[in-house]
């Protein structure tokens, strides 16, 4: 936890490397956190909101932009790592495949891994792809954090009821 005094390190984050193979991931020491779920469901646009660099992560309107895995420095030891999204993209289905592959194996072979954070869009909440991911995650004993995004999509009681199931859901 930083304080007044300190420096937030999110707003030093930078772009580090890419890496569409687990051969190429970058040494496994340090603590990655890894932002994963359904293509356009707010990963990007999260990194770029909590680093408060508006363009440090690509978004785009367009499914399936992310097609490696991203991993941008904190600093020497702690990274942030944006996957690519699951469900409809626009790409390949043998590119769709290998990610399914891959994130599952990334998620297994990471020491340095400490958590995933789940995006879902809160008006379609705990897809296939999300419960596959967190029956993956349980089963690395892998903690997620979920986080419901596109709220500003529903009204106030369609928005309650949304939490609650996936509460309910998760519980």
């Amino acid at each position: 936890m930083t304080t007044a005094d300190e420096p937030n390190p999110l707003r030093a984050a930078r772009f580090w490397r890419a890496a569409t193979a687990l051969d190429h991931l970058p040494p496994d020491d340090g603590a990655e956190v890894a932002f994963a779920g359904r293509s356009n469901a707010g990963k990007s646009s999260a990194i770029n909101t909590l680093t408060g660099q508006a363009a440090l992560a690509r978004v785009s309107k367009t499914p399936g932009r992310t097609q490696e895995l991203l991993f941008f420095c904190l600093d020497e030891r702690r990274r942030l790592v944006d996957l690519p999204g699951y469900g409809y993209a626009a790409t390949s289905a043998a590119r769709r495949r290998d990610w399914g592959e891959t994130i599952p194996a990334y998620f297994a072979a990471r020491q340095c891994l400490r958590g995933l954070l789940l995006f879902m869009d809160v008006r379609h909440p705990l897809q296939v792809g999300d419960r596959q991911l967190l029956a993956i995650a349980g089963e690395l004993a892998l903690p997620v954090q979920p986080v419901l995004t596109k709220a500003d999509k529903l009204g106030r009681g369609a928005l309650n009821s949304a939490l609650r199931s996936v509460e309910r859901a998760l519980a």
